[in-house]
């Protein structure tokens, strides 16, 4: 009986022991498949050649909220290319909110609002990619968009993905609204995988709102991700803003971007110099460039801010690195970035009520105390050369000064 009970024992510790090595080996190759997953999805966004730099181009939402229409969306083309945006860059037609009917047709799939969209979305692609431009669209990983006006698409991320794909999308900002009080990490990453199944390279703009820190997983998900609330256009929201989008500029890179929402020059309530402040924060720090003005009606200032060729240079340098804010004094600031080529942006900017100079010393920027540099004012496009020790400016309430350094060779 002795023997029979050790043989029984010395068995079942063999079996347990297959068991265990069976679990582990099942955990370790679901753990490897996930993994795997994730490397399959990081790959695809750094292979499909968007967001190499931060996007640029126009969005519909700032001004025109729930008023759009295809003959809008025509127009604005128009002027993206008469204008000379098109030419420095400005590419995405971002067609956001309130697009679409509230039900979906017997099949599920999304519809044009017939009432403002009659021509069809597909026939809305052809014309902006006629004019050698890309068409963005909207839609929300809930049950409905933000307006509650149309429908979202959690739940039905391929069957989207596949509609906006064959229309001939290139960029979605998706939104996060009517979400169940479910995760963003559990509901934005269906939509990545069915866009990559598309085989359409499509810009995933992931609207999260800053929820659940998205700069650091956002690169495995989508080429950019709000890293804040709505902008409103004024200069509370706009510092405010920036300062929150700041904290994760070292997670910014190619194929994936802080976005800390689009730009409201233009929309009337800024003065010109916290507009410029607002475009040259938002190009040092490698935010998306996405115009929320009416481009059609534009006036000759905004026309001049957006299209500074030297500001938007610094948002598309090829280095790919947010710039940050490096000092800070009772609100007069001092925010910088590496260029390629061992150039450095930076921005002396005033955030006080009242006029004040503001200063950037060598050792806030990097630079050894020896270094000569020649100073490029991207604003009034002059170079001072061999500047040593530190820069400076006289600055009015709420305006910037914005340089590219260019150390001289010893």
């Amino acid at each position: 009986m002795a023997i029979q009970y050790s043989c029984r024992l010395a068995m079942e510790i063999v079996l347990a022991l297959c068991i265990l090595v069976l679990l582990n080996s099942s955990a370790s190759s679901a753990a490897r498949l996930l993994v795997n997953k994730e490397q399959v999805r990081r790959r695809h966004l750094v292979e499909n050649g968007l967001g190499e730099t931060p996007p640029m181009g126009w969005s519909s939402w700032n001004h025109f909220g729930c008023d759009v229409n295809e003959s809008l969306v025509r127009e604005t083309a128009d002027a993206m290319v008469s204008t000379g945006l098109a030419a420095l860059g400005y590419q995405y037609i971002n067609l956001d909110d309130c697009w679409a009917e509230l039900n979906r047709d017997s099949e599920g799939n999304m519809v044009p609002k017939a009432s403002t969209f009659p021509s069809g979305i597909k026939a809305l692609a052809d014309y902006v990619h006629n004019k050698g431009l890309k068409l963005g669209i909207y839609s929300d990983a809930g049950n409905q968009t933000c307006s509650k006006r149309m429908p979202g698409s959690l739940g039905r991320e391929e069957q989207d993905a596949k509609t906006f794909a064959s229309w001939g999308i290139d960029y979605l900002k998706y939104d996060n609204c009517e979400n169940l009080g479910i995760s963003v990490k559990q509901r934005y990453p269906p939509m990545s995988e069915a866009l990559s199944k598309t085989g359409r390279p499509i810009f995933l703009s992931m609207c999260v709102w800053g929820w659940e820190d998205p700069a650091i997983w956002g690169k495995t998900v989508g080429n950019s991700w709000r890293t804040t609330r709505d902008i409103v256009d004024n200069w509370n929201s706009m510092t405010s803003i920036a300062d929150s989008n700041d904290r994760w500029a070292s997670y910014a890179g190619p194929g994936g971007w802080n976005d800390p929402d689009m730009l409201e020059v233009g929309n009337g309530g800024m003065s010109t110099e916290e507009y410029r402040s607002h475009f040259s924060i938002w190009a040092l720090a490698k935010a998306p460039l996405l115009v929320g003005c009416d481009i059609r009606a534009m006036d000759d200032t905004t026309h001049e801010l957006i299209s500074n060729a030297e500001v938007i240079a610094v948002n598309q340098d090829k280095l790919g690195i947010q710039g940050k804010k490096v000092k800070s004094n009772n609100d007069l600031e001092v925010w910088a970035g590496p260029l390629s080529g061992n150039k450095i942006a930076v921005v002396l900017w005033n955030r006080s009520s009242s006029n004040a100079t503001v200063t950037a010393s060598w050792s806030d920027l990097g630079l050894e105390p020896g270094t000569t540099v020649d100073a490029r004012d991207l604003w009034e496009h002059s170079t001072q050369s061999s500047v040593s020790g530190e820069i400076s400016a006289n600055l009015d309430s709420h305006a910037c000064k914005m340089y590219v350094l260019t150390p001289n060779n010893s």
